[in-house]
């Protein structure tokens, strides 16, 4: 007998009201136990897909009590979310009403839900597969719409429906693999070269979904943006700039920020983390030199870096290198600043029209005291996140970490097929070919669960939410 279980499905903390699933077996004997309905009938007794309004009552030592007044969701299996018999709880939002209701639950038979486990169950009971149990975590997660687009997508099929043709893909070369095996000794009858064709498409579609995965990890996680520069150049004004709001303390003393401050805002509906970093100079101070070593690290993390520079202030010939070497090393992902357009420039600026390394469109020249150009900068920040993200709107689907190790081995052996079609023999071995695609197809079917490990379902379902 699977378990009955119970969770809050609603976030902690307050509102109008809050929603608890109870979902197993023994829904309805459970229910039965804790509910008074306006009708006087008992919730076993209704249509499934009604809502009722009612009691939860706690029934102790022959004194019953109202717990709250309520709203009861019926769905009977198999024609719910998770395939079992569900009840869900429409209660007034005060943790101290939800923990009783649930404790009651608890009392009559219920147990506590683990992470994810409405999820399991439902695919489980083959009510969605691995792919779409996952696009609902991502749902959940997604902090812009386009990522919710895909989820949704994801949801409906989208993935599992690509999937599906590169399997159907697959088990036409091993069937045309295996009929080979017939018609050898005919001189006329060649498979190969139609094997060869599907699996170059294959491998072709693989690679192609494997380059978008850096796009859409920053697409569910958000894009990064790290202001970095020498001290006292403007960063913390800037940053505070983004955000409409003091956020980091500005002052005129160097090394005022000596650890890195991050704050999102929405942009065009992605997610953008901007990060002030300290500012990068020789120091002995202990403390400045770890911050300064955060911002060393948080340029290889960001996916933008807005390098700003004082037109007021010359730099040495030391930190000068320093800077053309991040203008160099991460030429395709960073954006010139240079700020204090307002005041006298003392700053070289043939050194960097003349190096190599910088695109002079990246480079733009602002006043953030006096507000001067700041609008040209956000339209290049946001040019910059769609162009970023662009390869990510080729799929209607998400590719997780899972994902993307199972596609990268299935890339692999596909490319193994593809040498072994292309060696000079006078015959293909085509039992060796059989055996990789098969290999290709047991790899295959791990995204949807059919062959994954009990242990590995259950890593998968701890990331979702109790509720989920």
């Amino acid at each position: 007998m699977s378990r009955t279980i119970i969770a809050q499905c609603t976030p902690i903390g307050n509102g109008s009201v809050a929603l608890i699933r109870l979902s197993g077996e023994n829904a309805f004997i459970i229910a039965d136990k804790i509910s008074k309905l306006a009708s006087n009938k008992t919730l076993s007794e209704q249509k499934a897909n009604t809502i009722h309004y009612g009691q939860v009552l706690n029934n102790q030592n022959n004194i019953t009590e109202i717990i709250d007044n309520v709203m009861f969701s019926i769905m009977r299996a198999p024609k719910s979310f998770t395939g079992e018999n569900t009840i869900e709880i429409t209660c007034h939002n005060n943790q101290i009403i939800i923990n009783n209701i649930i404790k009651t639950c608890l009392n009559n038979g219920a147990e506590l839900a683990q992470r994810g486990e409405f999820s399991q169950q439902a695919f489980i009971n083959k009510k969605i597969d691995l792919i779409q149990a996952e696009a609902i975590n991502e749902l959940i997660l997604s902090n812009n719409s386009l990522a919710i687009k895909k989820s949704l997508s994801q949801l409906d099929g989208s993935f599992s429906s690509w999937l599906n043709i590169l399997e159907q893909k697959l088990i036409k070369c091993l069937t045309l693999c295996e009929a080979s095996f017939e018609f050898l000794d005919e001189e006329d009858i060649e498979f190969n070269q139609e094997i060869k064709a599907i699996i170059l498409n294959i491998n072709l579609e693989i690679e192609k979904l494997l380059k978008t995965f850096n796009q859409q990890e920053s697409l569910k996680s958000g894009i990064r943006v790290a202001i970095i520069g020498p001290p006292n150049a403007g960063k913390s004004s800037l940053f505070n700039k983004f955000l409409n709001k003091n956020r980091a303390i500005v002052t005129n003393t160097p090394g005022t920020t000596r650890d890195t401050i991050e704050a999102s805002k929405f942009l065009n509906d992605y997610a953008v983390t901007f990060i002030d970093t300290a500012g990068i100079r020789e120091t002995n101070n202990n403390i400045e030199q770890a911050g300064i070593k955060r911002s060393s690290e948080e340029i290889v993390n960001a996916d933008i870096v807005l390098l700003v520079l004082d037109l007021n202030n010359n730099l040495n010939s030391k930190d000068l290198k320093y800077y053309l070497d991040i203008l160099k090393n991460n030429k395709n992902k960073t954006l010139l600043i240079l700020n204090k357009l307002d005041l006298d420039i003392n700053l070289d600026l043939n050194i960097l029209s003349d190096n190599k390394n910088i695109n002079l469109n990246n480079i733009i020249k602002i006043s953030v005291n006096k507000n001067l150009n700041i609008n040209t900068l956000d339209n290049k920040i946001n040019n910059i996140l769609n162009n970023k993200l662009s390869d990510s709107n080729s799929t209607p689907f998400l590719v997780n970490q899972r994902h993307y190790l199972i596609l990268d081995s299935l890339k692999n052996q596909v490319q193994n097929i593809i040498k072994i079609l292309n060696q000079n023999k006078e015959f293909i071995d085509y039992e060796i070919l059989a055996l990789d695609l098969n290999n290709c197809l047991q790899t295959l079917s791990e995204f949807t669960g059919k062959t994954i490990t009990e242990k590995t379902l259950d890593n998968i379902f701890k990331e979702f939410c109790v509720g989920k």
